[in-house]
């Protein structure tokens, strides 16, 4: 099977509102400061399974039903909505259980001919909803030869990756008739800012004030052509994982995969910038660090326990900063090496206690992490690989056969999310949003690496 997938239409065949099961109690929930710092807008993923060896749709689509109900009893925040609470005088999430829009559709098309390389033509605006209302959406299609799509669409605010697969992993325990593994904490006090606030100055150089005359939005130049930012999905194979790693770790420290990866990718968008003709221009490369192991470090079992339940956004976002020109004369593991150390600012549990106290010293001014902060290229990197999505999404009828973030198209901010493969624990599967001129460079340059995931390798 190749990549290009095939055309197909999707029919709406249901839409309705599913909220949690009795008893839930009307109350606000309170932003943490670390969710202060993430943007308002929507993340994404989906989840492909073949047809079940049993049972019929219609009773795994009311078991869905079933089990999201108990699920968002389990998870007040994602049946509510994002509102002003006049009492306190800011927006909060108020948990009023308006519930999520739940959408059943069907698909024209079979597993295998799903474009898995390009979700821009395969599941923006088909498989993926569209969320209208709330702080969630969810779409359940299903698909000619009898398999399923089920996608998700958070506000980014309420949940970082982490926080949002704990749902969805909720979510299919209670389908399949099990307690969660995992029972939320939506404790705020274990987040709460010192007093007085103190903090390191190092913080300016991970966070800004969000300033509008300088953010990238503003360039309208950047919404055509080449330069328009598409989503694409590759696999890297476990031997040029090591490969990379082994370049990147020439120094004499052995690095990660993921910093060799970063390293690379680093690399690579600097050659491009080159190639276009954007000689010697800033490039920024970012990585999202959770900090839930940070925060309860030196405090016993419990805060550890604690952390680890924690529902909601718990990140940081460091980055190093380079000229492309600097970044094709040095070597990867030179590179490497400056990947581990803006790395270092933000794996300690000081740097989350101060980045909380400053975001408490900034008031009510909208933030921004400083790698984005500017017109300057730059991307972020996450690791998906901690989610073990794979294990964990099984809803009953059958084991997950892919399952991916999702990027909204309307998002200008580059993005890349490495995730572990479903058919070889040594691969990686690579979702990247960036400009189609950075993708088509890739393609040329460096397709030892970057593999166009397609139905073949999934095993469809």
């Amino acid at each position: 099977m190749g990549i290009m997938g095939k055309s197909f239409s999707v029919k709406v065949v249901d839409k309705v509102v599913v909220s949690a099961e009795e008893p839930w109690t009307d109350h606000w929930l309170s932003f943490t400061n670390l969710d202060l710092l993430v943007p308002p807008f929507n993340v994404s993923s989906f989840f492909c399974y073949n047809k079940p060896s049993h049972g019929s749709f219609p009773t795994m689509l009311n078991t869905l039903k079933a089990s999201l109900s108990q699920a968002l009893a389990l998870y007040p925040p994602v049946s509510g909505d994002i509102a002003w609470n006049g009492a306190a005088g800011k927006n909060q999430i108020h948990c009023n259980n308006q519930g999520v829009d739940f959408i059943l559709a069907f698909a024209d098309v079979e597993l295998k001919e799903l474009n898995f390389y390009n979700p821009d033509d395969s599941i923006e605006g088909k498989l993926m909803p569209e969320k209208q209302r709330g702080v969630c959406a969810i779409q359940v299609t299903e698909l000619k030869c009898g398999g399923m799509v089920i996608a998700i669409k958070f506000d980014h605010r309420i949940v970082d990756g982490y926080s949002a697969n704990m749902f969805i992993s909720s979510w299919a325990d209670m389908a399949r008739s099990e307690a969660p593994s995992m029972i939320p904490s939506f404790t705020r006090s274990h987040m709460n800012p010192r007093s007085p606030p103190i903090y390191s100055s190092s913080i300016d150089d991970v966070f800004a004030v969000y300033s509008p005359q300088s953010h990238p939005d503003d360039d309208q130049n950047h919404d055509h052509g080449d330069n328009i930012a598409v989503n694409r999905i590759y696999y890297i194979k476990g031997e040029q994982l090591k490969r990379l790693q082994s370049l990147a770790s020439e120094s004499g420290r052995r690095r990660s995969k993921l910093v060799a990866f970063t390293s690379y990718l680093w690399k690579n968008l600097a050659l491009s910038m080159e190639d276009a003709g954007n000689h010697n221009e800033v490039c920024n490369v970012a990585v999202a660090v959770d900090g839930r192991r940070r925060l309860s470090e030196g405090d016993g079992e419990q805060k550890e326990k604690l952390m680890d339940l924690h529902f909601g956004n718990v990140l940081s976002i460091p980055y190093g900063t380079k000229k492309s020109q600097e970044l094709n004369e040095m070597s990867l593991s030179n590179v490497a090496t400056d990947v581990h150390e803006f790395l270092q600012t933000a794996t300690g549990k000081d740097h989350f206690l101060d980045l909380i106290d400053w975001v408490e010293e900034q008031g009510p001014q909208p933030l921004i992490a400083k790698a984005f902060a500017s017109k300057d290229m730059s991307v972020m990197v996450s690791s998906g690989q901690r989610f073990h999505t794979m294990d964990e999404m099984d809803f009953g009828w059958g084991k997950l056969l892919f399952g991916s973030c999702h990027v909204p198209s309307e998002r200008k901010d580059c993005f890349v999310m490495t995730m572990g493969s479903p058919t070889n624990n040594e691969d990686w599967v690579v979702y990247l949003h960036l400009p189609l001129k950075h993708m088509k460079f890739m393609e040329a340059h460096a397709s030892d690496v970057f593999k166009p995931l397609d139905a073949d390798y999934l095993k469809i």
